[in-house]
């Protein structure tokens, strides 16, 4: 039979290949592909080639999904073809270069026979599993893939890359369980990875199987190292049954059940090798519902189109194709996919030349995305999209536009926060001048504006001029606006702030309560702004030592937390860290025990066993737990830091060191002198002694003095003079009698700096150097001398 010659649109570059993959469930996978194949067929007025590949040759199924009769070739006589050429061509030179001989296979078998277009409206096309006559069982079930691949590993690569010059999407159909051609399917293939899981530990473990080999294996192989994405579909979900849902999706830590997504989130971790990854809004838009069309593999792409509202599993593909399309992580939010989407596509077009006009969308956009990169703590990515936003902004609108103005404050406040003072506050100076000279004095903008400027210049260690420009601000808020206004009690706790930096703790007080009053009454008790100002407060009463009201409050302020935003949530580990050092300041080692137990459980799902906040925390622990009488506990705490540590850094390494000199105090308090001594021979033997840094004497200038240095050398981008001064102050900060506002002040100064030089081994040092100082202020604690822990 004469094939017809196929004629695809051309390509502006390679197109992607991705892998669809399931440990059971082979009708959801197969329905999710071929419903995401019809949809991106159809973009673009319907002009993007797509090949689908049957790789389940064991349970073939796409070609129902078209109602293709079974007569044609497939995928498993193509791969008989290039076997037959392997035995021909690997008599010969080419034979040598395993990546030269995979090509000339790949170009000496027509692929096209292969191939067939399964709708006339798109390009969408398929590779079926083979040829359905009698003899295709035997056929599939001897096929040798391990054989195949040690012939000429490099064939599949090449294969797929072959593939990928021709089509703009090769989405390949893997079989389920694990075998050869799943490895081929998962591993060798593709770029991207969708692995659709059901409600059951059994695919669970057996996806993220899968996922480590997959990863493992081109980390490990120098031919293979390629990017790999990885988007989990979790698929046969009872929308009706909301608490199950939850349930799985969730967990339970109470019952010390986990969810889907915390195991998936620590897959990917591990994996990739990120420290802190959320799948909130991921798993938001992505879950496939439990429908008879998926559970029974039919013919859903027929209608994607026409079916896509809220409830369809064609919705759920669309947006999951918002993530694959821009290969963007599955732990970006998906306002970040689509706003990157929108700024990508604007920048795309006006680069070429269509119109000036899609620069105000594209500020605007930049804006928005900034904002979401501050919410997230990511400053620097921050800063890139308002510097961006306010350039076009001031090109278009110029610098006294209102939407200017609020992109030129943004920014500089986050350029305060980067240390980067000097730029930050003539920023504000200028936007000062602009919002007085059309606005008024006494507008909320310009009043806002000179607040943001006091804060620049209290940081900037200015505090006389700061203060005074905090009294007229405050004075005509409370003219203009009233005494109980919002606005009013934000530039009252700005005060507050200045107050406290300054060291001017009662007057600092007296604010923050007065704040911490109108905002409940207002906003209620558990607004996040209430709930910040009573952290503040709490964090004030310590340093002045009324520790009943202090330990009261952020009582109240965790609960609170915990409540609103879970237990795992950065701001509720934040306020039980604080809680902690009040209740070790009252000596309550019960209460801290609690807290650190409660912190290092939440920090290791987060944020995997060996991210150094982690170790930090279970060194707490530790240290406590010793100092409590509970030395078993200790220990086995202290040999699974050593085990971690050793892992991570080498047992060479100094502070792998420290917890083994740790651990051996704890068998000599256990009465096993002789293993404690052994241990602590072994640990000296490994490293060299220190000395002369602890106990390195003052300069004689005031510690508040050097961290003001400290600033300014990190605002003028002294990198070596600010790391220098950094390392000799990182102990002196950390001592006793340091008032603890000012400890906090040197402590994140300190680390800015090794953040800035990206020295991690910096940071987890001085994060093992605070735990130190920790532990001997419970030590104190204990003996009955009272000390502020912070």
């Amino acid at each position: 039979m004469e094939i017809k010659r196929i004629t695809l649109p051309p390509l502006a570059g390679p197109g992607d290949v991705t892998t669809f993959y399931s440990f059971e469930s082979g009708s959801a996978r197969s329905t999710a592909l071929s419903t995401m194949a019809l949809l991106l067929a159809g973009r673009q007025n319907a002009t993007v080639p797509v090949l689908m590949i049957d790789f389940d040759t064991a349970a073939p199924g796409l070609h129902h999904y078209f109602e293709r009769p079974g007569e044609r070739p497939g995928l498993l006589e193509y791969f008989q073809a290039c076997r037959d050429h392997l035995r021909l061509f690997g008599r010969g030179a080419a034979a040598r270069d395993d990546a030269a001989l995979a090509r000339q296979v790949l170009e000496a078998v027509d692929w096209e026979p292969f191939v067939e277009r399964v709708d006339q409206s798109r390009p969408l096309y398929l590779m079926r599993a083979g040829r359905f006559d009698d003899s295709y069982g035997e056929r599939a079930d001897q096929f040798d893939w391990d054989g195949l691949f040690e012939a000429c590993p490099a064939l599949f690569r090449c294969f797929a890359d072959y593939m990928a010059q021709r089509f703009a999407h090769v989405l390949v159909d893997a079989r389920s369980g694990r075998s050869a051609a799943v490895s081929i399917c998962t591993t060798l293939l593709p770029r991207r990875l969708v692995a659709v899981f059901t409600p059951n530990q059994g695919s669970l473990d057996g996806l993220s199987g899968v996922v480590t080999r997959a990863i493992d294996y081109r980390c490990s192989h120098e031919d293979e190292q390629r990017p790999l994405l990885v988007y989990p579909l979790p698929s046969s979900i009872d929308s009706a049954d909301v608490q199950r849902r939850l349930l799985w999706r969730r967990g339970d830590p109470q019952r010390a059940l986990a969810g889907y997504q915390s195991v998936i989130e620590q897959l990917l971790r591990q994996c990739y090798g990120v420290a802190r990854i959320s799948l909130d809004s991921y798993f938001d838009e992505i879950q496939l519902q439990q429908i008879h069309a998926v559970a029974g593999g039919e013919a859903l792409a027929a209608g994607a189109e026409r079916d896509c509202d809220r409830f369809s599993p064609a919705r759920t593909f669309s947006t999951l194709l918002d993530w694959m399309s821009g290969n963007y992580f599955p732990w970006q939010s998906h306002a970040e996919v689509r706003l990157c989407a929108a700024i990508s596509a604007a920048r795309e077009r006006l680069g070429r030349g269509i119109t000036t006009a899609l620069s105000l969308p594209l500020a605007h956009d930049l804006y928005q995305l900034g904002l979401l990169y501050r919410g997230n703590g990511r400053v620097d990515d921050a800063i890139a999209c308002f510097e961006e936003s306010t350039s076009l902004r001031q090109r278009l609108l110029g610098d006294e536009h209102a939407d200017t103005r609020a992109t030129r404050a943004l920014l500089a406040v986050l350029l305060r926060q980067q240390g980067r003072t000097a730029e930050a506050r003539l920023l504000q100076e200028l936007l000062v001048d602009d919002c007085a000279r059309l606005l008024g004095t006494d507008h909320p903008d310009t009043l806002a504006a000179r607040a943001a400027l006091a804060a620049t210049l209290a940081h900037a260690g200015e505090f006389a001029r700061a203060l005074g420009l905090h009294e007229q601000i405050i004075e005509a808020s409370e003219r203009v606006l009233g005494c109980g206004h919002l606005h009013t009690l934000d530039r009252l706790a700005g005060q507050a702030q200045t107050l406290a930096r300054h060291g001017e703790f009662s007057r600092a007080r007296m604010v923050y309560e007065r704040v911490l009053e109108g905002r409940e009454r207002l906003l209620g008790s558990e607004h996040e702004d209430s709930l910040r100002c009573a952290q503040q407060l709490a964090a004030l009463l310590l340093e002045l030592g009324d520790l009943g009201n202090a330990r009261k409050l952020q009582e109240g302020v965790a609960g609170a937390r915990e409540r609103n935003a879970g237990p795992d949530h950065p701001a509720t580990m934040q306020a039980r860290e604080l809680l902690a050092e009040i209740m070790a300041a009252q000596s309550d080692l019960g209460g801290v025990r609690a807290m650190l137990e409660l912190l290092a459980k939440s920090r290791e799902r987060c944020l995997g066993a060996d991210h150094p906040d982690t170790i930090t925390s279970q060194t707490r622990l530790a240290s406590t737990l010793s100092e409590q009488g509970d030395l078993d506990a200790a220990r086995r705490l202290q040999q699974k830091l050593v085990d971690v540590h050793e892992q991570v850094h080498g047992s060479d390494d100094t502070h792998t060191r420290d917890i083994n000199m740790a651990l051996a105090s704890t068998p000599s308090r256990q009465g096993h002198g002789v293993d404690a001594r052994k241990l602590a021979d072994s640990v000296q033997q490994g490293g060299v002694r220190r000395s002369g840094i602890l106990d390195a004497p003052d300069s004689g200038d005031s510690l508040g003095h050097k961290l003001a240095q400290l600033q300014e050398l990190i605002d003028q981008r002294c990198e070596r003079e600010a790391r220098a001064l950094a390392d000799s102050l990182r102990k002196i900060v950390l001592r006793r009698n340091v008032p603890a506002l000012l400890r906090l002040r040197g402590v994140a100064l300190i680390k800015q700096v090794y953040q800035r030089n990206n020295d991690k081994d910096a940071l987890l040092a001085f994060a093992q150097d605070e735990v130190s100082a920790l532990q001997q202020a419970l030590t104190d604690a204990v003996g009955g001398r009272p000390v502020s822990v912070r």
